[in-house]
């Protein structure tokens, strides 16, 4: 039985198929995978894009839905910046190890800032108290000015009994509105 010079090995596709998903993993293109495998494999990168998509990538679909998914995640780590974040479903790479000792080294930052942010949250609630506390005596130094104007109408009316005495209603809005009779 011949075998063709250019016939594809198991170990030439698990290489394609490993390199295609890293590229996948870290953001970059399959056809920057394909220029990678050809250069090692000594053929041209759309014999490896068509291989990849003729037989091998329906032997790794689910792996290549979970390299989706985790440049999905290094893509949102990056834009909140991030440091480190667990790896997706158990697979740890050479990046995650990084992160994470990249984020030990932070932990006195992050712990700085923290503290920072608790103070200036200490500051704003005293700052509301204050507030709601002078709010509530504006309230209640409007409600004595009301009464004690009332009271100074209903002497007027009852001194002038020609005229019929007329009911105002406070609004919401602390307006005086005449009431109908």
């Amino acid at each position: 039985m011949k075998v063709r010079q250019d016939a594809w090995s198991e170990e030439n596709d698990l290489l394609l198929a490993e390199t295609v998903l890293r590229h996948v993993r870290e953001g970059s293109t399959q056809l920057n995978a394909f220029e990678e495998v050809g250069d090692l494999l000594n053929r041209t990168s759309a014999a490896c894009g068509f291989r990849w998509n003729a037989v091998v990538r329906t032997q790794y679909e689910k792996a290549l839905g979970l390299a989706k998914k985790q440049r999905k995640q290094r893509n949102r780590m990056i834009e909140k910046k991030v440091l480190y974040a667990p790896p997706v479903e158990g697979v740890l790479t050479m990046a995650d190890v990084i992160g994470y000792l990249q984020s030990i080294e932070s932990v006195d930052t992050v712990k700085a800032e923290n503290e920072r942010l608790r103070v200036e949250n200490e500051q704003l609630q005293h700052r509301l108290d204050k507030i709601e506390q002078s709010s509530e005596i504006m309230q209640e130094d409007y409600e004595t000015l009301m009464k004690i104007m009332n009271r100074a109408r209903k002497f007027v009316a009852l001194d002038d009994d020609e005229t019929p005495a007329v009911t105002f209603k406070m609004e919401r809005n602390g307006n005086l509105e005449k009431v109908a009779e």
